[in-house]
C-alpha cells in the first residue's frame, strides 16, 4: 500500500543552517521529517508551544551538542522546515525567544508567501 506522503518543503535560510549540521545529525533529522511527512512523529519530535498548532521541533542530542529543526504541518500540503538551528544555550532545555521570535516571523512570512 502506498503511503500519502507529503512533499517536504525547506525556507532556504533553514536549509542552509541544516546543511552545516554534521552529516549523521543530518541523517537522523532527516528520518525524523520523513516520519513526520508520512503522518507520524518521531520520538525526538515535541510540538512547539506558543507558536500556534502543527508546529514541531525535532531535538537531536548529537555529541554533545543540541541541533534543532522546526518544522509546520498547518500552513501548505506540504511539510515546511521553517529553522535549524544549533543550540548553544546552556540554561535549561527551552528555545531561547530569538530563536522563538524568528520562527515566529518566518512563519508570518511564508504563510503570506502561500496566500
Amino acid at each position: 500500500m502506498a503511503r500519502n506522503t507529503r512533499p517536504i518543503s525547506w525556507i532556504k535560510a533553514a536549509r542552509k543552517d541544516f546543511d552545516t549540521f554534521p552529516e549523521s545529525a543530518q541523517l537522523e533529522i532527516e528520518r525524523a521529517l520523513t516520519v513526520a511527512a508520512e503522518g507520524g512523529k518521531a520520538d525526538i519530535a515535541k510540538p512547539m508551544k506558543g507558536l500556534g498548532s502543527g508546529v514541531f521541533e525535532i531535538a537531536l542530542a548529537y555529541r554533545g551538542n543540541a541541533y534543532r529543526t522546526v518544522y509546520a504541518l498547518q500552513l501548505d500540503a506540504d511539510l515546511w522546515v521553517i529553522h535549524a538551528f544549533q543550540k548553544k544555550s546552556k540554561t535549561g532545555r527551552e528555545t531561547s525567544q530569538s530563536e522563538n521570535d524568528l520562527i515566529r516571523e518566518r512563519i508570518k512570512r511564508l504563510k503570506e508567501a502561500l496566500q
